[in-house]
């Protein structure tokens, strides 16, 4: 069963990722939504409503209701405004709430984006506070954070499958391979493999660079309906799946952890709803906080067998000229993980390819792109697929 009404992007806009200073979230969101109007060719008068995703403006700028101030900014004055949080997947859950209310008929224009800005606090206070986002009774409370978290899912991977540390580390140097020739991605360095394996050791087996860095930044698109596309000036880019589940918080619970069971059940509901199969994908933005991450991702995703990830990886099928190209932005490793914001930011990347505007990055005759954002260790996913016009 599709989407009740066709349901379209027509403007996308993004900030700069990075350690950006003394800079709040109101003007990343401001400058990343107006890039966006300006994007689409819709006024202030065309927009019904704005869906922020924000993980915890309150813990890093000591600002909570945060969602009244960003259409204040934009001098988008009384319009409905609403903040969604699913800890990572808060950006993804911004436009999956913008296409229901769009699809619906509620609304006609709205902006879906996200933001965060997290290098107000010292790394310590950062980690504490992205750990509760796991489960605080169980994980949280007894000092295992994220970088434990998927340290543990990486060695049950390696210990059923036999990925190794040179895999991982693939993952890492082709998210800053493609970084370099992204303008607004935080990192602008090349890595090689032994870089990667002999930076210090975050959690075993993970590395500094098997890591995603702490990030500033904001990003935003525009969605209204195909119909009402026409009377803009924007690029149209159709969305035509999409899905979330969820899972348990804590690992313990679950029967695996060398995958996420959540992610096979989005994708399954992402493709029935699209009427497509992984076959059918072009170019995929995947949720690669740490380079496991987007191992497990492409395989429970069914673009390849379980176990076979790392080694597609190694071999270079995920690169941007391979059989799949996944990540062509840099993903969360090189462009950087404004919590908030990624989901969105992973729209903007697919939006591009599927216009043909991703420059130096750009994916062949990419026709249908996918984004997969989770929120926590898994507890939340959301994906979309996307179908060039």
């Amino acid at each position: 069963m599709g989407l009740p009404r066709r349901i379209a992007i027509i403007g996308i806009g993004m900030t700069k990722f990075g350690s950006l200073g003394a800079v709040t979230s109101r003007e990343l969101f401001t400058e990343a939504a107006y890039r966006a109007m300006l994007d689409a060719g819709v006024t202030h008068k065309d927009i019904d409503a704005v869906f922020v995703g924000n993980l915890s403006s309150d813990v890093f700028e000591h600002q909570m209701h945060l969602a009244p101030i960003l259409p204040d900014y934009l001098a988008l004055n009384n319009i409905p405004s609403t903040r969604t949080e699913a800890a990572c997947a808060s950006g993804g859950l911004s436009l999956r709430t913008a296409i229901m209310s769009v699809a619906s008929g509620f609304y006609d224009v709205v902006i879906a984006g996200g933001v965060e800005k997290m290098t107000n606090l010292p790394t310590p206070k950062v980690t504490e506070a992205l750990a509760m986002c796991s489960d605080d009774l169980y994980e949280a409370n007894v000092g295992v954070t994220f970088p434990g978290v998927f340290a543990m899912m990486a060695r049950a991977h390696m210990h059923k499958y036999g990925t190794t540390s040179e895999m991982l580390a693939a993952a890492a140097v082709k998210a800053h391979k493609n970084a370099l020739n992204n303008p607004l991605a935080q990192f602008h360095k090349e890595v090689t493999i032994d870089k990667v394996l002999n930076s210090p050791m975050i959690a075993d087996p993970l590395h500094l660079y098997d890591c995603s860095p702490i990030t500033d930044g904001a990003a935003a698109v525009i969605v209204t309906t195909l119909e009402k596309a026409k009377e803009f000036s924007g690029h149209p880019v159709e969305i035509i799946a999409s899905a979330q589940a969820s899972d348990t918080m804590a690992l313990h619970d679950r029967s695996e952890l060398e995958g996420f069971r959540s992610t096979r059940i989005v994708a399954e509901k992402a493709y029935k709803m699209a009427g497509i199969t992984p076959k059918d994908v072009d170019v995929v933005e995947v949720h690669d906080c740490f380079t496991i991450a987007e191992i497990m991702a492409i395989e429970d995703l069914g673009f390849f067998p379980k176990g076979q990830g790392g080694h597609a990886t190694l071999e270079g099928v995920t690169a941007i000229d391979g059989e799949l190209p996944v990540n062509p932005s840099g993903g969360l490793k090189a462009k950087g993980h404004p919590v908030g914001a990624t989901g969105i930011s992973q729209v903007v990347s697919i939006v591009e390819q599927l216009r043909g505007e991703a420059g130096k990055n750009q994916v062949a005759d990419a026709e249908i792109g996918l984004t997969q954002n989770i929120g926590g260790s898994g507890g939340t996913q959301v994906v979309h697929v996307f179908k060039k016009i």
